[in-house]
């Protein structure tokens, strides 16, 4: 029972790590934890966030409107990526809108 438990927390950990790092965490996981569906599953959710922030970057070198999606799409990344990272910490499989059925889409 004791040793379930250790690996549940290990895999929570590398979930965390896998959505915090977001590009980074997901090349860790994908090299350290690759069997580990749980974080595995997170560390997709981090190079989605990833990539939408770079796209987010992009459009707000467009002045004015831009700049408005720029900063209204940050915030709502910021957002989603602390409930991202919480849920990972959770030990639960959470689903977020868009997110996770872009994350599932990554086939690896």
């Amino acid at each position: 029972m004791v040793v379930k438990k250790m690996k549940d927390d290990d895999s929570k950990t590398w979930a965390f790590l896998g959505v915090f790092l977001t590009v980074i965490g997901f090349i860790i996981v994908l090299f350290t934890r690759k069997d580990d569906q749980y974080a595995m599953y997170y560390a997709k959710h981090g190079l989605v966030i990833f990539i939408a922030w770079l796209i987010f970057i992009l459009i707000g070198r467009i002045p004015v409107i831009g700049w408005f999606i720029y900063i209204i799409g940050g915030i709502g990344l910021l957002i989603l990526w602390v409930m991202a990272f919480i849920a990972a910490l959770s030990g639960e499989k959470k689903k977020f809108i868009v997110l996770t059925d872009l994350a599932e889409k990554i086939k690896i």
